[in-house]
């Protein structure tokens, strides 16, 4: 197997689409760049497709684990996938694999995985605060730190 992806402008699709697409022989996909918005991605449907069964496969692999093998044992093996887990609290740790098991099977039934993204950003960051004391300490003193509970959106008094 080829290179990951290659990385062409994206006018090079535009002016030469041929040769542009040809780069699909040896690549993955390829990164189209452009200036002024979001880099886009182009590949063979065989390939996202591929990659779709990979993804849903796996949500249901991890699934399964974590209820034949008990939280426990996924908890244990969680450093291998993301070693950032270890800055978490215990019942973080628990409730990470929780969401992760939950979410992943969400976004593969979805065919969308950004939410699956999103959830590891948000607990790497959760990770980050708890990897350094002083920002926890910060983050976590009243009421400078938390403050709180959020009121549920439409919900607010602003009457005080």
């Amino acid at each position: 197997m080829g290179a990951a992806y290659d990385v062409v402008p994206f006018s090079d699709l535009l002016h030469k689409p041929a040769v542009t697409t040809r780069l699909l022989e040896r690549a993955r996909a390829i990164r189209l760049r452009r200036r002024d918005a979001d880099d886009l991605a182009l590949m063979r449907i065989a390939q996202l497709d591929a990659e779709g069964v990979v993804v849903d496969f796996t949500a249901r692999l991890l699934a399964g684990l974590v209820r034949n093998l008990g939280i426990e044992a996924v908890r244990d093996a969680l450093p291998d996938a993301v070693p950032w887990v270890t800055f978490l609290p215990p019942a973080d740790r628990d409730q990470f694999l929780v969401e992760l098991v939950e979410v992943a099977r969400g976004a593969a039934a979805l065919e969308n995985l950004g939410p699956l993204a999103t959830l590891l950003s948000q607990w790497r960051h959760t990770a980050e605060i708890h990897a350094d004391p002083e920002l926890l300490a910060i983050l976590t003193r009243e009421p400078e730190g938390d403050l709180g509970a959020v009121p549920r959106p439409g919900t607010e008094d602003f009457s005080e």
